[in-house]
């Protein structure tokens, strides 16, 4: 299963507090045990919201809302997209992880949707260009 875990913000990495050189090691060489463990598919640390925009919808309408954004603790730091057997080999993995912050911090765990996972509204025709998506993607 594939599982998206989530490095949650502070109000440290919000303000653009950068992790320390000991952190940034931790971190390198917690990496490279899950790449050498065929754990690891993607991950990247996130800048502060100030950087970025949301996008919401109504209908056909679209606003877009400029940063920062109030709410720290529903905000994302941080990611990996990870290949697992099981949520428990995640929670595993993350037990393992060094804090990613200098206090406190959360890390979310959520498994990515499948194409199983949608039943029948997942029709052959939808299918199909799904795999012809990931095989485009693959090549690049």
């Amino acid at each position: 299963m594939r599982c998206m875990v989530m490095v949650k913000a502070t109000a440290e990495s919000e303000a653009g507090v950068m992790p320390s050189q000991e952190l940034l090691a931790a971190m390198g060489k917690f990496n490279e045990e899950l790449v050498k463990a065929g754990v690891m598919l993607a991950g990247e640390g996130l800048t502060p919201s100030a950087r970025g925009a949301r996008v919401t919808f109504s209908g056909k309408q679209r606003h877009v809302i400029d940063g920062p954004f109030a709410e720290t603790k529903e905000l994302v730091a941080g990611f990996w997209l990870w290949q697992v057997k099981s949520l428990d080999e995640a929670i595993a993995w993350v037990r393992r992880c060094p804090n990613p912050m200098e206090g406190e911090s959360v890390i979310e765990i959520r498994p990515v949707f499948e194409a199983e996972d949608f039943g029948e509204a997942f029709t052959p025709e939808l299918r199909e260009q799904e795999a012809r998506l990931r095989a485009h993607l693959d090549r690049e």
